[in-house]
């Protein structure tokens, strides 16, 4: 009998993570291309195959899907990035260059983590910031506040003149550099072969924003 009662309740808690799964893969791929504005929880069920009640027993709230579809790519980078961001803080000296790419091979983790997750991650952070969603930018440097303290103070030691403001304007643009390469990545790839005849994929890609973003963070004050 207890043999019984084990099997359905491991039998019922696969079943739910299974469903829970569903609906964030879905409601991922659908926020990446949609939009979190964009997209609506009845969109989100119809491509999970679930109804309604399976999200709200789930998440509750299409804030707290938002959460976790982040959570998910945050909880296996933050810990990663975070290291990366330590361990050059530790140098004597440091340069803007040698900041944003302790960022690549966190991010080019995510890939192993999840098919395309490096491209679907950033497209996701940045459509946290162009749909306007205050509480994950809160949520996110409140849940994570060691990749934001140490990746300002790594900033502050390789350019300690830029100001608090200076560096909101210059990190501002530099996440919409990253977030529109990110969202034409294939199209990239698709002209650096044809047009160039170099074979490309999204680690080079990346490769070749990060000095780019880096001198625009650098530019000298005015």
């Amino acid at each position: 009998m207890m043999n019984i009662f084990i099997y359905d309740v491991v039998k019922r808690y696969r079943w739910q993570m299974s469903t829970k799964n569903k609906i964030l893969d879905a409601a991922e791929n659908l926020f990446a291309v949609q939009g979190f504005n964009g997209t609506s929880l009845r969109e989100i069920t119809s491509q999970a195959e679930v109804n309604l009640a399976a999200v709200n027993y789930h998440f509750g709230s299409k804030k707290e899907l938002i959460k976790s579809v982040m959570s998910r790519y945050m909880n296996e980078l933050s810990p990663r990035l975070e290291s990366s961001l330590v361990n050059i803080c530790e140098q004597e000296s440091l340069t803007l260059l040698e900041v944003f790419s302790a960022f690549i091979e966190p991010l080019l983790s995510l890939n192993e983590f999840k098919d395309n997750g490096t491209s679907n991650f950033l497209q996701l952070l940045g459509r946290g910031y162009s749909d306007s969603q205050g509480f994950l930018r809160w949520f996110l440097t409140t849940q994570y506040p060691g990749v934001i303290n140490n990746f300002v103070k790594a900033v502050q030691k390789a350019y300690p003149e830029l100001t608090a403001e200076e560096m909101f304007w210059r990190l501002h643009f530099t996440m919409g550099t990253v977030v529109f390469t990110m969202s034409s990545s294939d199209a990239l790839i698709d002209i650096a072969k044809s047009d160039f005849d170099k074979t490309m994929d999204i680690a080079g890609v990346i490769k070749k924003v990060i000095p780019y973003v880096a001198a625009g963070v650098a530019a000298p004050l005015q």
